[in-house]
């Protein structure tokens, strides 16, 4: 299987540089366009990761599993969801940084429901696209979003969380296939 991937990824990187050839060639300018557009999306991404790993790793660190367990884990009941929308509010890099903090939690002990509130709540509440946005569109709008957006967060997350503990899903099986 791990091979048949492999080989897949490999198609499409080279059929991405033939088509990225092919476009500087006859100068196909929707093609130097998603060029670009990669090129600037790859530039960000090699500027975020280290910051990313290092903060993994410090969290990794500093972060006693005893800490998580308490406030993220099946004892910590209604405080958990809160203490994972306020996390989730600190991330800066979105989902670059929230999803290895996610694994990161899972493997400290935290119930699935808190890791997909934190993952849910990383990719809409966070503190600067909450400010960027009611500077946009109105504080009203962004309170009446926030106030949906919430709870539908936490029923998904408790739902989909009581359903990975029931199949006793493990996400580092699933990472050795790939």
């Amino acid at each position: 299987m791990s091979r048949r991937i492999i080989g897949f990824n490999s198609i499409v990187i080279i059929l991405f540089a033939v088509f990225t050839g092919i476009s500087l060639i006859f100068e196909f300018s929707y093609g130097l366009g998603i060029f670009r557009q990669f090129t600037s999306f790859s530039a960000d991404m090699f500027k975020i990761i280290p910051c990313v790993f290092v903060l993994i790793g410090l969290f990794e660190v500093w972060v006693k599993k005893e800490t998580i367990e308490r406030n993220f884990g099946p004892e910590s009941g209604a405080l958990g969801y809160l203490w994972a929308i306020l996390l989730a509010g600190t991330v800066v890099g979105g989902l670059y940084v929230a999803f290895p903090v996610a694994y990161s939690l899972y493997k400290k002990g935290a119930r699935w429901s808190k890791v997909l509130t934190y993952l849910g709540a990383a990719a809409n509440c966070r503190i600067p696209l909450t400010v960027f946005e009611a500077s946009f569109v109105g504080i009203k709008f962004t309170i009446i979003r926030m106030s949906v957006a919430l709870p539908l967060i936490i029923f998904s997350s408790v739902l989909l969380g009581r359903y990975f503990e029931k199949k006793r899903y493990n996400p580092e099986m699933c990472s050795s296939k790939i």
